[in-house]
């Protein structure tokens, strides 16, 4: 009876690894699909949004707090009136700080004024990812503009540029948002 019981004890402790073994393959799996399904929704497709190649017109919001730049390349300042979004390599999150920075593109906007959000990247990596990651975080500012308000009829995107920054590649990878007179 002592080897039935044993064997027994060996089966269920195979079946148990067994079941830990598979609840973990699924549970990552869910973590993946769900994390993967996050990004989409964070950085829309292109689809319906025309970019256009026009350069931003020269009234700019008035200046709202500058913001530090963090470690990772991210953050967001105001410098000449132009709200400028930086993000961190291979990121199209926003950093902290992005709807105190807004507050002035959107009293404009509200003033009859159109938001214009320009892209840029930076060199390294491949040219047609690096553009496809300008519009994304495009789009970010574009859906933190509509997030505070803003019709998505008074905000225009233009094409996404390459950049040569000079100090650190972080001046490239950004947005900049500016107001128009129409």
């Amino acid at each position: 009876m002592s080897s039935s019981s044993s064997d027994d004890g060996q089966e269920r402790f195979a079946l148990g690894f067994l079941f830990a073994l598979i609840t973990l393959l699924l549970s990552t799996v869910i973590g993946v699909v769900v994390y993967q399904r996050g990004m989409a929704h964070a950085a829309p497709a292109a689809t319906g949004m025309a970019m256009t190649t026009a350069a931003p017109a020269a009234t700019a919001p008035a200046a709202a707090p500058a913001l530090d730049i963090d470690q990772g390349g991210s953050g967001v300042r105001v410098e000449g009136g132009v709200v400028k979004f930086y993000f961190g390599s291979g990121m199209a999150e926003i950093a902290a700080g992005a709807n105190e920075a807004l507050v002035d593109v959107v009293a404009g906007v509200a003033a009859g004024k159109k938001a214009i959000v320009s892209g840029f990247h930076d060199d390294t990596g491949g040219a047609a990812i690096n553009a496809e990651l300008a519009k994304q975080r495009a789009f970010a500012v574009r859906d933190a503009l509509i997030a505070l308000g803003v019709d998505e009829a008074r905000i225009e995107l233009n094409k996404p540029e390459q950049m040569q920054a000079s100090g650190t590649n972080a001046q490239a990878r950004r947005v900049e948002v500016v107001l128009s007179a129409n």
